[in-house]
């Protein structure tokens, strides 16, 4: 795509939406990056769903190894891999408190130390709690940047850094939340709405889905 198509493209997005939104409930950076952890192969509104009476009672890491691993478990078992999930976030509280002071730690490399946390969720926590204009691939994103030609690469790494370079920096810090929620409504896998799509002049897969 034409770096003059990707500032219409994103244009476009930021119309549409100019102030996006992660749909994952949260009220603090610790909550935020427990809901990430729990939304692997799962739905937002899913973890939502288990997470509205955790978050109720537990807002900190030290709060969270109160409420304890069984307690958890049971309070997140209708979200996929609920069982291995629950232990990665009692560990990963574990070691806020003892490593970061409760605190959710602004750094990359810290937060992809913490269990059940890798590159796309500490990317996630960088751009919402903190503000810093990273780019989370998820699949949604993955897929939006293949098909339209955006960002076309075989992984997520290599999606992410050809997106690292051609997003304009004015369009950076919200970049991946117009993505998912582009991919998660219009540029669906299945079903593209292609018609509906208000960046379809700019995609040459437009209408061959």
């Amino acid at each position: 795509m034409r770096k003059a198509d990707i500032v219409t493209f994103f244009s476009r997005l930021e119309a549409q939406r100019p102030e996006p939104k992660g749909e994952l409930e949260h009220e603090n950076a610790y909550q935020l990056l427990v809901a990430v952890v729990m939304s692997a192969q799962a739905t937002d509104v899913g973890v939502n769903k288990a997470t509205a009476p955790l978050f109720a009672v537990v807002k900190t890491p030290g709060q969270m190894l109160d409420y304890g691993l069984e307690r958890l478990t049971e309070t997140i078992r209708t979200i996929g891999l609920y069982r291995n999930k629950a232990k990665n976030v009692i560990e990963l509280s574990r070691l806020l408190v003892e490593r970061h002071g409760g605190e959710v730690p602004r750094d990359r490399a810290a937060l992809e130390a913490l269990p059940g946390v890798g590159r796309k969720t500490a990317n996630v926590v960088l751009n919402i709690a903190f503000g810093v204009p990273v780019i989370a691939v998820d699949t949604h994103v993955f897929r939006v940047s293949n098909r339209t030609g955006l960002a076309p690469g075989k992984t997520v790494e290599a999606v992410e850094a050809k997106l690292e370079k051609v997003v304009p920096p004015a369009f950076r810090l919200h970049a991946h939340h117009w993505l998912i929620l582009h991919g998660r409504y219009v540029c669906k896998a299945r079903k593209p709405d292609c018609e509906g799509c208000i960046v379809n002049d700019l995609c040459p897969s437009a209408g061959k889905a």
